[in-house]
Parts: structure tokens; sequence; C-alpha cells
């Protein structure tokens, strides 16, 4: 501005400072709307990057969870008998922790009711009662499944 008016003042009239402030006035509204078009197209592209449609990872279809083998839970034997004051009733067998050599000692749940819960075999059980660890149950040897539940009246 300092040059067009000093171009103003003096005597002899000169074109090149009208022509340089042309340039420079035509120079600054062509660039500011190119400005205003700029942010524009920038606020264009980034509504346009919000609505993009989901990702392909979500789209994808759930995997499938392989089943756990399912092991056998807890045995319980559960005898019904009245042995009298004083006694105690053992089981001896194979497997769950049980030895034939060695008896385990079994729950007093009632006047005539003992019960053992055993832990998870892979096997079925084999067993017999016996009456303070020395008097063994008449007949054949019991059996039960893993994980279940059996009721039994022994004789001695």
């Amino acid at each position: 501005m300092k040059k067009i008016k000093k171009a103003a003042k003096s005597s002899t009239p000169s074109t090149q400072p009208a022509v340089k402030s042309k340039a420079r006035s035509a120079k600054a509204t062509a660039s500011r709307p190119k400005a205003k078009i700029v942010k524009k197209r920038a606020l264009v592209k980034s509504k346009v990057s919000a609505k993009k449609p989901p990702t392909q990872a979500a789209a994808k279809p759930p995997e499938l969870v392989q089943p756990v083998a399912q092991t056998p839970g807890v045995t319980t034997i559960t005898a019904h008998l009245d042995i009298g004051f004083g006694n105690a009733l053992y089981l001896r067998g194979d497997g769950a922790g049980l030895s034939w050599d060695r008896g385990t000692l079994m729950n007093c749940v009632a006047n005539n009711c003992w019960s053992l819960e055993l832990p998870a075999s892979d096997r079925p059980l084999l067993f017999k009662f016996l009456v303070n660890d020395l008097s063994w149950s008449a007949g054949q040897d019991y059996t039960v499944l893993p994980g279940e539940s059996l009721a039994i009246t022994p004789t001695f």
C-alpha cells in the first residue's frame, strides 16, 4: 500500500504500480474462495468418512466352540446297615483311591446309614464292606460306575 500511495503522489504517472495493485488484488480475491472451497471439501470428506459401513471384521460369523469332554463326578456309596454302637464300617476295593490291603472309613450319617464319597475315576469301582476293617461282607464284590450313587444293604 505504501508503494501505491507514493505513485499517486508523484507528478509523473506510472502504470507499473497500478498493475501490481491489480495483480495483488486479483491474487487476494482468488485465494480467498479457494481456501473456503478447500475447507468445505475437507468437511464433506470428514462427513463421508464418518458414514463408512462397518468393517469386515464385525461381519464375521462367530467361531464354534469345541465341547469339553465331561469327566465323571464324585461316586457315592451308601450302606444301610446297623452294625451296633462302637463299631465302624470300612470299604476296601479297587479304583478311586481304594485298596484291597487297607480299608477306608465310611461316614456314619444316621444310626443305620453309612456313606462314602470317592473322587472321579476312569474305570468302574470294585469294592466290599468290612466291619471294623476286619470282618468281610458276605457274597460277591460290588461294582459301581464312576460318577454314580449306589445304596446297598450288605449282609455279614
